[in-house]
């Protein structure tokens, strides 16, 4: 007994001791933990390598011997393993000064080193969050300068990467699939679900990610990493956290945030809220006078009303109001494991849609009653992480499950009438993926399988708004319809030398729809609408690093997009003089892309990025007059409309130029500018040649920072191309009630630009106040394809304590 109690506790003790020498690497600047540092004796006969949350265990290491810590993205570190423990099991690295070294999470899944990455990626990290203040997601990757959103109403934001958006660009949080079965071709506003105060990290792949995430990801991805709850290294609970408000003038908005962390040494809980309410936004005074909001629609006792909008610059009935929640937990029994559950939940008011109430028949308005219902969001993603370097089979695997669940309703009624048509979708979104990887040396190999599913719940009625009774109507969508997913890929990164790598990789894809549509409520030729279709996607690519001057990358990648319910089964999606009808013979389209990038760096004072691509998309799944059941044109709520359906058809061309420039004046003073250059074409049914939709016109920002002490100044300019009409799609040249009017009366979207500063002052170190002050010369503009006026001159003051 007295042995057992002996072994026992020297059982314990070493438990005990080894767990205290489990250090953590921090950034020094953000405190941000960082995984892939290398750490070693000066002999390097021993070594480690601290796991996606910066922890190692140092155990190995004798007491006074030293250690040396080597990170692609910061300074080099050697400190004395006695005063690493001394110092509370911290160590704090500093930053290189060159963003080319950065860790990219979002390409394998694993840390990766951006300058061995042949793609172009775009990074925004938290800090950036909070100094740019971004009302939204979509406006976080707006501020990018490498992503162009269009916005149909406040309450949205469409991302377009590369003359390509919605469901041909990938969106995933926390590294799970955010798309839905039911994302379509039009502008796709579901982005703004993502709480921007809860997100750490941001990361947009430029280009084809269909080897790593699938089905869609053919113009990029856009992941969004949120924040992990941190651990406490000191006895008993680390508690701490930080509250902002924010108020903006131009739509009256008020902002409240919080956010909450609870550390113990294997336990730790974070907690965020956010509550937004948007007033009505205000327009410019400088502009078309198209852009005007000259009259709206009230229903005044039972009688739809015109009424003069006494300020017609007030884009009436754009506000709304949002809320989002987030709730982490980590638990880490050990140094090989740790388990995330991450709780998400996201919901809107009401909200108008602006470019549908301001469209008109006739000369007169057209929609008495134009709304989306809440959009909301609920998510749980449970990932348990296993870090296992002497294993066979890899170094480090995340297993990953999650659940999802996305409402999101219409509501249209038009002027005079008594009819309101509604429909209400509820997707509920099932993954389950496993990923690995396994590092060699000079190669790293990474791999894993996925299964996503979907269940689409869609209704229909008619509302009569004078009786208040309610007709069961045609669903937008076939109700119980299913989208499937199953995946298995491979990738891997080869070191032939210290300047130059490889990156290639392969992905095999099966899709299943199946859609069944109930008679009683669809006139069709066919009852079910199912498909199977696989497909084989890959990517190569070489990084090229000859000296600390000189980088070349070139890629090539293919990718896909299998039919979604959205493109099958979507029945009657109204828009001026034609409805949208299933069709259930369509297959994937496919994408090749090529891109060549160079960067040039001269001692850290001047830094030129530019790359090129070139995409085509073969088998295009896009919108084409169709015959249903032998009819081109079909009467549908009151009107004569004609026939359209999601058709394979023809090829598209899409390429451009991308350049970014840094100018390190000194340490304090830096200019930054990016500019985009986006074309392409789609081959039409007659052979002619048109316009790709989703190509932004030329665009891109200019910086210049004065950032030193307690002070961050930011004078900036952005600026944006002109769409003449003749460069408008002709889905675009038929939506003249969104743009400005030419001298030949014809829609066009004109050039604009903004000139802005904002500015950031640390009162203290838990103090600090933010002020930005937009489109300080009150521009009225559109940016293209949206069908709301940005903001005229905006004012922005926010204030954040940390605790």
């Amino acid at each position: 007994m007295k042995k057992t109690v002996l072994y026992l506790s020297i059982l314990l003790i070493s438990v005990t001791t080894a767990f205290s020498q489990e250090i953590q690497i921090l950034d020094n600047d953000s405190s941000d933990p960082i995984p892939g540092v290398a750490v070693f004796n000066p002999d390097k006969t021993k070594s480690a390598v601290s796991d996606f949350d910066g922890f190692v265990n140092i155990s190995g290491f004798r007491d006074n011997e030293v250690l040396i810590f080597q990170h692609i993205s910061h300074a080099a570190l050697q400190l004395k393993k006695s005063q690493i423990i001394s110092a509370g099991n911290k160590v704090m690295m500093s930053q290189n000064a060159s963003s080319l070294d950065e860790v990219v999470l979002s390409v394998s899944k694993f840390g990766q080193n951006k300058r061995d990455i042949p793609q172009q990626i775009v990074s925004v990290n938290s800090e950036d969050v909070l100094f740019s203040n971004p009302q939204t997601a979509a406006d976080l990757l707006e501020r990018s300068g490498q992503v162009y959103v269009q916005k149909s109403q406040l309450g949205g934001g469409s991302p377009l990467i590369r003359g390509f958006s919605t469901n041909r660009l990938l969106i995933a949080v926390d590294g799970v699939r955010f798309n839905t079965a039911i994302f379509r071709a039009g502008n796709v506003q579901n982005v703004i679900s993502i709480d921007p105060f809860a997100v750490e990290r941001t990361e947009v792949i430029l280009g084809p990610g269909s080897v790593a995430y699938g089905s869609d990801a053919i113009g990029g991805v856009m992941s969004f990493y949120t924040k992990k709850p941190k651990f406490s290294f000191e006895d008993g609970l680390a508690i701490s956290g930080n509250a902002t408000v924010r108020y903006a003038t131009a739509n009256n908005e008020k902002t409240g945030h919080f956010d909450f962390n609870i550390g113990a040494k294997e336990w730790a809980f974070l907690t965020s809220v956010t509550y937004s309410d948007f007033d009505d936004l205000e327009m410019g005074s400088k502009g078309p006078d198209d852009y005007l909001r000259p009259d709206y629609v009230e229903t005044i006792n039972g009688i739809d009303t015109i009424i003069e909008n006494e300020n017609p610059e007030l884009q009436k009935f754009t506000g709304y109001s949002q809320i989002n929640a987030m709730q982490k937990i980590r638990y880490r029994p050990s140094d090989k494991w740790n388990f995330d559950l991450g709780l998400f939940y996201t919901t809107t008011s009401d909200y108008p849609r602006y470019d549908r109430l301001i469209r008109r028949r006739n000369g007169e308005l057209r929609s008495a009653e134009w709304y989306y219902g809440p959009q909301e969001w609920l998510s749980g993603n449970l990932q348990a992480r296993n870090t296992a370097y002497n294993n066979s089979f890899f170094d480090e695997s995340v297993a990953t499950i999650s659940f999802q669940q996305f409402k999101e309703s219409r509501n249209d009624r038009d002027f005079g009438d008594n009819i309101l048509f509604q429909t209400e979708e509820k997707v509920s979104a099932y993954t389950v993926a496993w990923d690995f990887e396994k590092d060699w040396n000079e190669t790293k190999f990474n791999y894993g399988v996925e299964y996503v599913y979907n269940k689409i719940g869609s209704t229909g009625q008619q509302t009569d708004v004078t009786t208040n009774i309610a007709t069961r109507d045609v669903s937008r969508y076939p109700d119980g319809s299913t989208w499937q997913s199953i995946a298995a890929y491979a990738s891997t990164t080869l070191k032939f030398t210290d300047d130059l790598s490889f990156q290639g990789g392969m992905r095999y894809n099966q899709v299943i729809v199946d859609a069944t549509f109930d008679p009683t409520l669809y006139d069709l030729p066919f009852e079910e609408a199912n498909i199977n279709t696989g497909a084989f996607t890959g990517s190569a690519g070489l990084s090229f690093n000859p000296n600390e001057t000189l980088g070349l990358r070139m890629n090539f990648g293919t990718a896909f997009r299998a039919p979604n319910i959205d493109d099958v089964g979507k029945v009657f999606d109204s828009e001026p003089g034609s409805v949208v009808v299933p069709n259930p013979d369509l297959e994937a389209e496919y994408a090749y892309t090529g891109e060549i990038g160079t960067t040039l760096n001269f001692e850290n004072v001047v830094k030129l990025d530019v790359a090129t691509f070139y995409t085509v998309l073969e088998d295009a799944l896009v919108r084409r007059d169709f015959e249903l059941g032998g009819e081109t044109e079909i009467l549908y709520q009151g009107e004569l409309s004609n026939v359209q359906a999601i058709q394979n058809s023809g090829k598209a061309e899409v390429y451009g130029f991308e350049a970014g420039l840094e100018i390190n004046f000194s340490k304090a003073l830096q200019l930054t500018s990016q500019y985009n250059i986006t074309d392409g074409y789609t081959d039409e049914d007659d052979g002619s040649r048109a316009p790709i939709r989703h190509a932004a016109p030329q665009f891109g920002n200019t910086h210049f920072i004065y950032n030193k002490g307690k002070l961050k100044v930011d004078a900036y300019v952005v600026y944006n191309g002109q769409f003449d009409f003749q460069d408008l799609a002709p889905s675009q040249q038929n939506n003249a009630y969104i743009y400005a009017e030419d001298e030949n009366g014809d829609p066009f979207s004109p050039s604009w630009e903004t000139l802005n500063v904002a500015a950031q002052y640390k009162l203290t170190d838990a103090l600090q106040l933010n002020a930005t002050l937009e489109n300080i010369t009150d521009q009225r503009y559109r940016t293209y394809s949206s069908g709301i006026t940005a903001a005229g001159r905006n004012l922005i003051v926010a204030a954040t304590y940390v605790f």
